[in-house]
């Protein structure tokens, strides 16, 4: 048995992180939601996998239960497994799950400016998570801070550190984000729309970042986003959602070149390109279902264009289109 296998952490090529029909419901004076049902996904060993859908499509639900960030008194974990280095997360205690949050596990929150507290400045928020979960002194606290700081390409590492998060622009405020979530050298980061707020330019430089550092330590990336312009830059693998539910999943070249599900076919065919020709960009018609109308069956079934009554009764199963493309989707569905 060789060391990393001791220690529990998968060698490379094995999966670090399995999803296993997760069902995540909230529950309400009038009855219970399901805002995740029987979602799986699988991450690897030093790779990106991306995860797509509208606004609530349960994207960052299903990410954030891994930690079981998702709390209060009305969150159900139903159903399901979330394992991480042979355990699962989902039955672990408050105490079992710090010593992995920041550590093993890390996240981007999707806007810096409310996941960084106003009232401490940089310094002292990166710093404690290094005194959470290292035995550093105080002064290789700080000099480990600079370091990072200056690995996410922000100039003046120390005077950033003594200034608060009002004083730094959007773009700086994300890079001091991904500095925080990899100061740990972490096995996997969680990132939660990490560009959506940034303009073009910096959300370059900020994926170029990522990539960098990525390769630096070996982590893998949970990249959640709308953007499949940054999908096709970031991702190895992606993960379509609908509804709550995992409608396709397939490599990110692969996905792009043969999609099957009607809803990401209309995803991808509502992203702009150059040298378009359409003097409007094809859209997908009505809205996401809201938990409290969820309609049965498949729930793209009021919006797709080949909808059936089969498709009005049930979900399909998951079904394999080729080597590591399944889909669900009753017009792909097993006879």
């Amino acid at each position: 048995m060789n060391e990393e296998r001791a220690n529990g952490v998968p060698a490379a090529g094995e999966p670090l992180l399995q999803v296993s029909h997760l069902r995540v419901s909230f529950q309400t004076d009038r009855a219970l939601l399901c805002a995740v049902e029987d979602v799986s996904f699988t991450v690897n060993r030093g790779e990106t996998l991306g995860i797509v859908g509208e606004s609530g499509c349960g994207k960052s639900i299903s990410c954030m239960s891994i930690l079981k960030l998702v709390q209060g008194e009305n969150v159900r974990y139903e159903g399901g497994e979330i394992r991480y280095a042979g355990e699962n997360t989902l039955t672990m205690t408050e105490k079992q799950l710090q010593t992995i949050r920041g550590r093993k596990i890390s996240m981007i929150f999707q806007e810096p400016m409310t996941a960084l507290n106003p009232l401490y400045s940089i310094g002292d928020q990166m710093g404690e998570v290094l005194k959470l979960h290292t035995k550093l002194r105080k002064g290789e606290i700080w000099t480990r801070c600079c370091e990072m700081l200056e690995k996410v390409r922000i100039p003046n590492p120390g005077e950033v550190l003594q200034r608060y998060p009002f004083n730094l622009s959007g773009g700086m405020r994300q890079r001091v984000m991904i500095a925080m979530a990899l100061l740990t050298n972490p096995e996997l980061v969680i990132a939660d729309e990490p560009t959506t707020a940034l303009d073009v330019t910096i959300q370059a430089q900020v994926l170029d970042v990522m990539r960098q550092l990525q390769g630096e330590y070996g982590c893998s990336y949970i990249f959640i986003t709308h953007d499949l312009g940054v999908i096709s830059e970031m991702a190895d693998r992606v993960v379509v959602m609908y509804g709550g539910r995992v409608c396709e999943c397939a490599e990110t070249d692969t996905l792009f070149e043969h999609p099957y599900h009607p809803y990401t076919r209309g995803l991808i065919a509502s992203r702009p390109y150059r040298g378009m020709q359409a003097d409007r960009l094809p859209v997908i018609p009505g809205n996401v279902p809201s938990l409290s109308n969820k309609p049965t069956g498949c729930p793209f079934h009021t919006r797709c264009p080949d909808a059936r009554d089969c498709c009005r009764e049930a979900f399909p199963e998951e079904t394999t289109v080729a080597e590591g493309h399944t889909v669900a989707c009753w017009n792909y569905a097993k006879k």
